[in-house]
């Protein structure tokens, strides 16, 4: 072996010895340091274009304009002005946010609160809420509010309050509870005896536990990054699950006049280190159901699992046909479809804290599970996120599911989706308004006609003066409104349709009118081409959430008894 080695070597002596002589001659006469310094900056130029040109974790567009953007931020001017704009922000948004507040309780009272005493502070919280959810103004946020629903919630709730799913053995009926109310769902979205799944504290644990199951499976094939592939207009938790899971996300655009995602462009996507395809049912923004159909032969044909969003219309879509209305199939009869995420506390009208993640067999759902064998606090094993979980909530879910049964939910969904029918086609005849595609469940997205010139969001603000609390969409600039079963109430419907048409005829007869709240807000933020800066300011709010900050109060004392 070393004579074929000495052999193969011998005749690259002589090149080694002169590379050797030239880096020696180049070197002659410089201070060592110099040498260290340039080594040491050639290396890091280097790594720095490495991970720019070659990360698998990003575009290399991204990539270019958030390291420049990071570089700048480096600037010693620069980092103290954004610093300073920062600061001056979260100040602004504290001081809104406190505006109403007279104080905090930062310390426990060193006696316990008597009940009546507790039942006035809760009442005097309760007062701090401004918009009254109850007469059908705001857009999604509460799905049904019904008074007997609330009372058949708080019997419930009290009921099994302590009750824990972690520890089955002790609370069996929670775990049958549970059980059953994943079964039920299964069968709303016609999956067969393999279908299966688990309950989640919402559509964000679904869609994360979606995610955290096909990138299980794709390591088990050796994929190290695991990339997730998505609408533009998916919800932003896929990229959520993307940043906790170590997984690529790629967006693929979307058909302009249809809002649907553009399955070639989604088909060119497509790779070795693709776990899943996503389309929406409905998505988000402007309400529009994915070809669910197409996605799904994507996925047969390229042997890749196919999740379906149906988050927000999980307990509207399964119901449609019964109601009398067409829609098109996107659950378990769709074959390539292997998972659907469906949210409890929407349109089933179960409390906030509960959703479904349904997989087509068990084959995909062990993958989502958690354990850990060798603690020693013994054998650590959970199906999702949460160890400890609220049981009440399992419980009133089921509770509210059998309240409800198929045929209450047959008709919820025909005064939901009539009235959202409704409303988009009342929209329609205003002129200046543009409905974005064919919204056919409860979301319907509108912004500015073509040719016609305004702040969409400048119109957020006037309708909100009226008491409507409407939703924000951006790329484009738009908004909609979230059809619930409040806005079935009679006349809740038409009085939107007349405040936004008296509201758009107002704007329009002032075009130069001043941009403020929403507007100013959202218009700024969507010209920013730092984004990382958007979601810095973005942080800024979720910081001033939680705000105790002296300079903010006035009475922070526990009242005395």
């Amino acid at each position: 072996m070393s004579k074929l080695i000495g052999t193969v070597a011998g005749p690259l002596v002589p090149y080694w010895e002169l590379v050797r002589d030239r880096v020696n001659e180049s070197c002659e006469g410089v201070e060592p340091w110099k040498i260290i310094v340039y080594s040491c900056g050639t290396t890091l130029l280097v790594l720095t274009a490495r991970d720019i040109f070659f990360s698998d974790e990003d575009t290399f567009t991204n990539r270019t304009k958030k390291e420049f953007f990071r570089l700048m931020k480096k600037i010693p001017f620069v980092k103290k002005r954004i610093a300073e704009e920062k600061k001056k922000i979260l100040k602004d948004m504290e001081h809104s946010m406190n505006a109403d507040v007279d104080g905090y309780v930062t310390q426990l009272p060193a006696e316990g609160l008597k009940m009546e005493t507790l039942m006035e502070e809760l009442k005097r919280y309760q007062s701090l809420a401004k918009v009254n959810w109850s007469d059908g103004t705001i857009s999604g946020t509460v799905y049904s509010g019904d008074p007997e629903l609330t009372h058949l919630m708080e019997k419930v709730y009290g009921m099994f309050a302590w009750t824990n799913p972690l520890h089955s053995d002790v609370f069996p009926d929670i775990r049958k509870m549970e059980a059953e109310v994943v079964r039920m769902c299964c069968t709303i979205f016609n999956g067969d005896k393999e279908s299966c799944g688990t309950m989640t504290s919402g559509g964000t644990e679904s869609i994360l536990m979606a995610c955290f199951t096909y990138r299980n499976i794709a390591r088990e094939r050796g994929i190290k990054i695991p990339e997730i592939i998505v609408p533009i207009t998916a919800h932003a938790a896929f990229d959520k699950a993307a940043a906790y899971f170590h997984m690529k996300i790629t967006h693929i655009p979307i058909n302009e006049e249809t809002r649907k995602v553009d399955i070639n462009a989604m088909r060119r996507a497509i790779n070795k280190n693709t776990c899943v395809l996503v389309g929406s049912a409905p998505q988000f923004p402007h309400g529009i159901i994915d070809d669910i159909q197409a996605i799904s032969e994507l996925g047969l044909k390229y042997d890749i699992p196919v999740h379906v969003d149906c988050c927000l219309g999980g307990f509207l879509y399964p119901f449609m046909e019964k109601a009398g209305f067409s829609v098109p199939v996107v659950d378990f009869r769709v074959p390539g479809v292997t998972s659907i995420s469906a949210d409890t506390h929407k349109y089933a009208f179960a409390p906030k804290g509960s959703s479904v993640i349904l997989y087509r067999k068990d084959d995909y759902r062990k993958f989502q599970f958690f354990v850990q064998p060798d603690w020693p606090g013994g054998i650590y094993a959970t199906a999702a996120i949460g160890g400890s979980r609220p049981g009440a909530i399992i419980a009133v879910c089921w509770g509210t599911l059998m309240y409800f049964g198929e045929k209450g939910y047959v008709e919820t969904t025909k005064k939901i989706i009539s009235t959202a029918r409704y409303i988009k086609k009342e929209l329609k005849k205003i002129p200046g308004i543009h409905v974005y595609g064919d919204p056919l469940m409860s979301v319907v997205g509108f912004g500015p006609a073509e040719g016609f010139k305004y702040n969409i969001f400048t119109f957020s603000d006037m309708i909100a003066k009226r008491g409507w609390n409407l939703n924000p969409l951006q790329f484009p600039s738009s908004i909609h409104l979230c059809v619930t079963l409040l806005h079935t109430k009679e006349g809740v419907a038409d009085q939107f349709i007349r405040d936004a048409r008296e509201c758009l005829e107002e704007l329009l007869n002032s075009p130069d009118a001043e941009a403020g709240g929403m507007a100013a807000m959202y218009g700024t933020s969507q010209s920013i081409p730092d984004r990382s800066m958007v979601a810095e300011l973005a942080g800024c709010f979720v910081s001033a959430l939680y705000t105790t900050n002296k300079s903010t109060e006035t009475n922070g004392s526990v009242p005395k008894q």
